[in-house]
């Protein structure tokens, strides 16, 4: 059924329950898994990011390993969000992997934060050509 599987990993605790989920999924299809990490920009004036390029390979390669542990054939992309955002950045990702499923956790934004900024993986749901699993 899925052949392909995008996971967008970040640093919170529902993104290592995706991790665990797609690990689950993809073994029983033996699928591919793309595992996605988007450096977010701290400061759009100065372009400093929330974490260093060393720090986002260590996630994005912790996530890859525990699907490995699975034997799930993985590959990993670290990309930037830009002015496409976090959301745009998992899509764009996603037009050129053309995935059968995307697996993200959710980071669970305030209130008045996803009323504000919209959730990224509220935006995900809304404009991906392929289903999205997120997990809590």
């Amino acid at each position: 059924m899925f052949e392909r599987i995008l996971l967008a990993v970040d640093t919170s605790d529902h993104s290592r329950k995706a991790v665990a989920a797609a690990a689950e999924i993809a073994s029983r299809f033996q699928a591919e898994v793309l595992v996605v990490h988007v450096r977010e920009p701290r400061l759009a004036e100065t372009g400093d990011h929330l974490e260093t390029e060393r720090e986002a390979a260590e996630l994005a390669e912790w996530a890859a390993e525990e699907l490995r542990s699975a034997h799930v054939h993985t590959r990993i992309s670290i990309c930037s969000s830009g002015i496409r955002g976090a959301a745009g950045a998992v899509l764009a990702a996603a037009a050129e992997f053309r995935p059968g499923l995307i697996v993200m956790g959710s980071r669970g934004p305030t209130e008045l934060e996803g009323l504000l900024l919209g959730s990224v993986s509220h935006k995900v749901i809304q404009l991906a050509d392929s289903p999205v699993l997120v997990v809590r």
